[in-house]
């Protein structure tokens, strides 16, 4: 199948640029030349921008991003977190911009400044490649289909789905769009052409049943009147890769193949995924052992202040316990990523919004833990040690406690297993772990079953070794 992309399909070079614009961009790529933006984008849209076998990610938005940067003077730092989490950040300024294949519409005009158009999409309709029933929009009727969370395909599929007399249900990203079809769930999927053009090319189980619907064009975006220095070297970049070739060169590179690839053997996945892999694991191994031990720190603090003879200690104990056992772990790592910067008009990188999100979490499982645990003791010990003379203090710490801590250790090793997994929540913000590691290669690839095996399989091997290496240590030190 053609992508039909090229010198005539692609967005014509602007006419050449009026003095006072040569002026003007000369003037802003100083004002931009040496410094460092933080970018976010997307994880899941291929081939706009995903992950590569080494886990670089790549594609045509990454492509242009870095070319302009080059071009104009200045460094990014991308930040791949998902389309809704990327604008999320951008209107909490965590990143000065955003590039992630995103429409122009008038709706966003009012939220966000957008450069000139790099790139003019339109929606297609697919279906799964053995699917001879659906062939077109009137053979919807009765039936679901899928399309990604606010994108253009979503707008499309929802302006059409009465007067076919279809449901529309939305999903975060391409490749669990893509899944969602081929399980059966949903009949067909909107999404941009060049995306699943894409998709079907790399063997994803779709094929193409609609000529493309004209869509709107796809802009670098930043908040409504900030960094407008930005918006200007990247317009006046992006001026200049039309100019010289480049920009054609970079969209050739992702939409000039049009046959089908050649799907390679389980174990050359496994081979292919493994560094990036073991990169998600290692952030998942860092950002396991810095929050436990901040965890333990709390978990002991507060686990004294529940079982402390003062009311107040008491009551700021429980309170932590209630708030953070309270509320699921996703909306505090939103909260402290997205939310606390707003508030306080400090950023948070995404590893400090994390260990603090699983810490302060663990925390308050912890010290209901040790408050079991020194309340499990027999409050005979106690009374006896002081009648010895001891002192309160002391005798927790040579009486009771000694005896808490065999009670306990069972279950602070279930909650370091339960602390490890639940890391893989973080990918929601960015968090590169394994898991976040694991969506970026299905998403480039597009098979998820065999890749999200080999992330289980990791996570089975990593808990079980890790659980069986605290046994020892517990039998060690509290036989």
């Amino acid at each position: 199948m053609a992508f039909g992309i090229g010198g005539a399909s692609a967005l014509s070079a602007p006419a050449p640029a009026s003095e006072g614009h040569t002026v003007q961009g000369a003037v802003q790529a100083t004002d931009v030349s040496g410094k460092k933006f933080s970018i976010a984008t997307d994880t899941t849209f291929a081939p706009f921008e995903f992950r590569d076998g080494s886990g670089e990610l790549v594609g045509i938005d990454m492509d242009l991003l870095k070319a302009i940067a080059k071009q104009q003077g200045f460094e990014v730092d991308i930040k791949s977190l998902g389309f809704d989490a990327a604008l999320q950040a951008l209107q909490s300024n965590q990143v000065a911009g955003v590039i992630a294949g995103m429409s122009i519409t008038d709706e966003r005009k009012n939220i966000f400044d957008f450069s000139d158009p790099y790139f003019d999409s339109g929606v297609q309709m697919a279906v799964g490649k053995n699917n001879a029933d659906i062939k077109s929009y009137t053979d919807l009727a009765g039936k679901t289909v899928t399309a990604k969370r606010g994108s253009e395909g979503e707008t499309f599929a929802n302006s059409i789905k009465d007067q076919y007399g279809f449901t529309v249900k939305a999903l975060a990203d391409s490749a669990t769009m893509y899944d969602d079809v081929k399980a059966g769930n949903s009949v067909a999927v909107f999404d941009d052409y060049p995306v699943l053009a894409y998709g079907v090319s790399q063997n994803n189980g779709l094929k193409i049943v609609t000529e493309k619907e004209q869509g709107s064009s796809y802009g670098f975006a930043v908040n409504k009147g900030q960094n407008q220095e930005l918006l200007t070297a990247f317009n006046d970049g992006l001026t200049a890769l039309k100019a010289n070739g480049e920009y054609q060169a970079i969209l050739d590179k992702y939409l000039a193949k049009s046959e089908v690839q050649e799907q390679s053997g389980f174990f050359q996945l496994v081979k292919d995924s493994f560094p990036a892999l073991m990169k998600g694991l290692w952030l998942t191994l860092v950002a396991t052992a810095l929050s436990l031990a901040i965890a333990l720190v709390l978990g002991v603090l507060f686990g004294f202040f529940k079982v402390a003879e003062n009311k107040v200690l008491r009551a700021i104990a429980t309170i932590y316990v209630a708030i953070f056992r309270g509320t699921p772990l996703l909306v505090q790592a939103f909260f402290f990523y997205f939310g606390l910067p707003q508030m306080t008009g400090q950023p948070l990188d995404v590893l400090t919004a994390g260990v603090l999100t699983l810490s302060l979490n663990a925390g308050a499982y912890m010290t209901e833990i040790v408050r079991g645990g020194i309340q499990s003791v027999d409050s005979g010990q106690l009374e006896a040690s002081r009648s010895l003379g001891l002192g309160y203090v002391t005798s927790m710490r040579r009486v009771v406690v000694p005896q808490a801590i065999k009670i306990m250790t069972p279950s602070f090793i279930n909650q370091f297993v339960i602390t490890l997994k639940d890391t893989s929540l973080l990918a929601v913000i960015g968090f590169a772990e394994l898991t976040y590691q694991g969506q970026q290669i299905y998403a480039s690839n597009f098979r998820t079953g065999e890749t999200l095996l080999i992330v289980a399989a990791l996570y089975f091997i990593v808990i079980t070794i890790l659980t069986q290496l605290s046994n020892v240590l517990d039998r060690k030190f509290n036989k």
